[in-house]
C-alpha cells in the first residue's frame, strides 16, 4: 500500500463522511438497513485497496487541484474509516438479526462521530492520538 496518497483533500473527506450520515439516517427513515452497505463497502475498498468510490466520485467536482484543499492525513483517515467500518458492519448485522437496540447504538455511534466530524472535531484522531500515546508509554516501560 506504499502508493496511498499521504494526504486527502478535505472536501473529499467532508463528502465520505455526509455519505455515512446521510445513509444511515435514510436507513433509519425507511428501515432498509441493506443501505448500510453502501459506505461499508466503501470504506472497506478505501482500507483495504485504497479506492473510496465515494471519495473518486466527489473528485469530479473540486474546482481547485487537491493540493490547494486544506489537506487530512491519509493514514488517520484510514484509522477513522476503519472506525466506521466496523461500526457500519455492527449495525448492519444487528438489523440484520433483528437486535434493533444495538443496531441504533452502532450506527447512532458511527453517524455522530461522522457529523461531529464534520462540525470539527475528530473523534478518531483523538482517540488515535491516546491509542498512540498508550503505546509510547508502554514501550518506556520495558
Amino acid at each position: 500500500m506504499s502508493n496511498s496518497p499521504k494526504s486527502i483533500p478535505r472536501p473529499l473527506v467532508r463528502t465520505n463522511q455526509w455519505f455515512i450520515v446521510i445513509s444511515v439516517l435514510i436507513t433509519w427513515i425507511t428501515g432498509i438497513y441493506w443501505l448500510l452497505l453502501l459506505p461499508l463497502i466503501a470504506g472497506l475498498l478505501g482500507v483495504f485497496f485504497n479506492y473510496n468510490p465515494v471519495i473518486q466520485f466527489a473528485k469530479i467536482f473540486l474546482k481547485k487541484h487537491p493540493s490547494q484543499y486544506i489537506p487530512e492525513d491519509a493514514n488517520q483517515q484510514r484509522f477513522n474509516q476503519t472506525i466506521a467500518s466496523i461500526l457500519l458492519l455492527l449495525g448492519l448485522i444487528s438489523f440484520a438479526l433483528q437486535w434493533t437496540v444495538l443496531a441504533y447504538i452502532f450506527t447512532i455511534l458511527v453517524a455522530l462521530a461522522a457529523f461531529i466530524a464534520i462540525l470539527g472535531f475528530c473523534i478518531g484522531c483523538f482517540i488515535h492520538y491516546q491509542w498512540t500515546q498508550y503505546k509510547y508509554r508502554n514501550s518506556q516501560r520495558v
